[in-house]
């Protein structure tokens, strides 16, 4: 619905112009009319037909790079946990994931579901993740108003993180923290599969 009247401004500028400009050639016709209000009225539907346009086009270039930020805030917030998480998998010769890859890449978390699927963290891993938990929680409860800017879909879903990582910060045994675990980044990747 937002399309239509962000288009039909520029449908009425191009359609007045178009008939102006016909009447211009096809209408042998002498006066001040034609002479000089007609190319007035050609310019100013022109002017109007390019203003729209460009101010539509910076509009969404804009709200497009917003929601971006938005998204890199939201998903920074558990950076941390998915780094301790990544770690818990890394095998002895390998580097751990970027701070861009934490933070951007959806393929990560397919990994480190496909990875908690089939191998356990350590003990010590699971404390370090449980602990995490439990200071990032505050900032990611906070956060649930940034997810509400971009749709109720994407706010619904990061209420979902939220309670996953309240359940993995509350967790009493192996199993469970596993389970919430395994529930938050399907969690995530169902947030990172939304529209921006």
């Amino acid at each position: 619905m937002s399309r239509f009247f962000l288009l039909a401004p520029m449908v009425v500028f191009g359609l007045i112009g178009l008939v102006l400009l016909w009447m211009l050639y096809a209408i042998d016709g002498g006066g001040v009319f034609h002479d000089s209000l007609l190319p007035e009225l050609i310019g100013f539907c022109l002017e109007g037909f390019i203003l729209v346009g460009l101010l539509t086009l910076v509009q969404r270039s804009r709200e497009s790079a917003r929601r971006k930020e938005l998204l890199l805030s939201l998903r920074g917030s558990f950076r941390s946990l998915l780094s301790l998480l990544d770690v818990a998998f890394l095998e002895p010769d390998a580097e751990p994931a970027s701070s861009r890859q934490l933070e951007t890449d959806p393929q990560l978390v397919d990994q480190l579901l496909t990875r908690l699927e089939t191998r356990h963290p350590d003990i010590d891993s699971l404390v370090a993740l449980k602990r995490e938990a439990d200071e990032t929680l505050s900032l990611a409860r906070d956060l649930v108003a940034v997810a509400a800017q971009l749709s109720a879909t994407h706010m619904n879903w990061w209420i979902a993180i939220v309670d996953s990582i309240r359940r993995v910060s509350e967790a009493r045994d192996r199993d469970a923290l596993e389970a919430y675990l395994h529930e938050m980044l399907i969690n995530i990747r169902e947030f990172d599969r939304l529209e921006t």
